[in-house]
């Protein structure tokens, strides 16, 4: 139902498509990314994850922003939100010409490392966990992609073994997470040193298949310790998203105007349905 609202509102603002089937994950589906099946019903104290997109003048938006179902952030919810806002607020502030997504990533996953091992859901300090890539058990996918005609738009990431340097005109997505699958109320952490750079150059090497296979064996020959994740959080999944437009001298927020700020988020669950208006 909420899926088929987006629609009707996109069709009436003058979108001929989505630009992907929208995903409206509720509950503990909130933890998959591409969720779209969305079926389930929603429970009082769920959260709603909606990553949706309208297709306009060929371009596609890709947006995602995740909502209390009755209105209010429980304590955990809000503060597995707060951490993933914090994390996209600090990679926002590299889009910059010049800079790059991965070191957006990299200041992404620095936020959320901290803030997880803050919370009790990562066995070691931040500067360990990161170190060891611990918070990628929760902050599996990247921070952005470029967008355009294509919401995964072409488009190399690395130029001659670097990355690519962000210049004007370019546009992408800025878009950390977190997910605790319920299913895993115990985590196995590997105890290796993870170096991202010279994983995705070991991927360009190789080949994604080789490195996968390789960085998987290593991994299992490390010592490895289990944990159990805090159980007032397992099941909250959150992900914000916002497309970006490099500038000569910084960034535009192409979707500002949905806000990302929780005490607004609550403000408009509060409102009465924008429906009869349109």
């Amino acid at each position: 139902q909420t899926g088929a609202v987006l629609e009707y509102v996109f069709r009436q603002l003058g979108s001929p498509r989505d630009g992907y089937p929208s995903i409206v994950g509720s509950g503990p589906n909130a933890c998959i990314l591409h969720y779209t099946e969305n079926r389930r019903q929603m429970q009082d104290g769920d959260l709603v994850l909606i990553d949706a997109g309208a297709e306009y003048g060929q371009f596609s938006a890709d947006i995602t922003r995740t909502f209390p179902v009755n209105g209010v952030f429980t304590a955990p919810q809000r503060a597995i939100y707060d951490v993933v806002l914090a994390a996209q607020t600090a990679a926002l502030a590299e889009c910059t010409p010049g800079g790059t997504l991965t070191g957006q990533h990299t200041t992404a996953r620095t936020v959320i490392a901290a803030g997880l091992a803050d919370l009790g859901v990562l066995p070691r300090s931040a500067e360990e966990s990161f170190s060891m890539g611990h918070e990628r058990e929760f902050f599996m996918h990247g921070t952005g992609h470029w967008l355009g005609l294509d919401v995964h738009d072409a488009g190399r990431y690395r130029v001659d073994g670097q990355p690519r340097e962000l210049q004007p005109g370019m546009a992408f997505t800025v878009e950390p997470g977190i997910y605790l699958d319920p299913k895993r109320p115990t985590v196995e952490f590997a105890l290796l040193d993870y170096d991202e750079d010279a994983n995705r150059s070991l991927r360009y090497e190789i080949g994604p298949e080789a490195a996968r296979k390789q960085l998987e064996e290593r991994r299992e020959a490390a010592e490895k310790i289990e944990h159990e994740i805090p159980a007032e959080f397992l099941g909250i999944g959150v992900r914000i998203e916002d497309d970006v437009l490099i500038t000569e001298d910084g960034h535009r927020n192409l979707t500002a105007g949905v806000p990302t700020d929780p005490d607004e988020i609550e403000a408009i669950c509060a409102e009465s349905s924008v429906l009869p208006k349109l």
